[in-house]
């Protein structure tokens, strides 16, 4: 690859809080290694899974040690980057047939962190109602197995450098189902609203045309990206959100809806890195 393409754009998602956007071609490890100690307040991505996806350029098919390796490369740069209030969300995935890899991978980063919460992203679920036939909600990938069953779900590690980071847990609540709660509780200060949990549900949006609609193999929702930016909390305009795999640019999306001060993101891909350019209103 040629010299890092850098782009930088100011985001019109939230004009009364303008987001700063610095987008670059290049490779996240090397790029990383160009920024100053504990530059980053909040770390939203989600890196390629070694499943063997079929991305633009790179190749998702390392050996277990190597992935390993390479994990603990680029997250030593995220946490020389973090600041100590600072939050890392992780999102990642397994197959059914190596469900063992996101938690090796999470605890190959024990000497870096401390994992402070780990969130589970419901893609799709059954609720069985208490009268009447279940009902299926949202999207999932079937599998044709006599072994396995199918996959719904995937992590979401939250790091910090030291496990102390409050979070704004009502930022991404829910009302209370039971409105007598409300009252009853204390804690609650008269708001109808409670701690979500760590189970979200967060379901892809529908799309035609993967190729057209979603130009990625594999991306998480907007949506998912934008309940970390809540739930780490502060005032927007200060934080500086690091996404070093960008990919087609949800997590940068996320930031610019939010009014984020500072958005840096890496891309290797080109196709991507254009895609999300695009995405946040900076052309090349």
């Amino acid at each position: 690859m040629n010299a890092p393409e850098f782009l930088h754009g100011i985001g019109s998602f939230a004009p009364d809080y303008p987001t700063r956007f610095d987008l670059r071609l290049g490779d996240c490890v090397s790029g990383m290694k160009s920024l100053p100690d504990e530059s980053a307040d909040l770390v939203v991505t989600s890196p390629p899974y070694n499943l063997g996806i079929g991305y633009g350029n790179y190749k998702d098919r390392l050996s277990s040690a190597d992935y390993l390796a390479w994990s603990l490369e680029w997250t030593t740069e995220v946490r020389r980057l973090l600041k100590p209030g600072g939050s890392f969300f992780l999102n990642i995935g397994a197959a059914p047939a190596n469900p063992w890899m996101p938690h090796e991978l999470a605890l190959s980063l024990r000497p870096l962190f401390v994992l402070q919460n780990t969130i589970h992203w419901i893609k799709s679920i059954t609720v069985e109602p208490r009268s009447g036939d279940p009902v299926s909600v949202g999207h999932f990938k079937p599998i044709n197995s006599r072994r396995y069953l199918t996959d719904c779900h995937e992590y979401l590690f939250h790091f910090t450098k030291h496990g102390n980071v409050p979070l704004d847990r009502l930022a991404v609540g829910v009302p209370y189902a039971d409105k007598s709660n409300v009252d009853r509780w204390g804690h609650t200060g008269g708001r109808d609203q409670r701690c979500r949990g760590n189970n979200w549900f967060i379901p892809y949006e529908t799309i035609l045309s993967r190729s057209k609609d979603r130009p990625h193999p594999a991306t998480f929702p907007v949506a998912l990206a934008r309940k970390c930016i809540a739930l780490h909390g502060g005032d927007p305009a200060s934080i500086t959100l690091l996404e070093p795999f960008l990919g087609i640019g949800n997590a940068a999306v996320a930031a610019g809806e939010a009014g984020i001060g500072n958005c840096l993101g890496f891309e290797i891909d080109n196709t991507y890195f254009t895609e999300a350019c695009l995405r946040v209103g900076i052309t090349r």
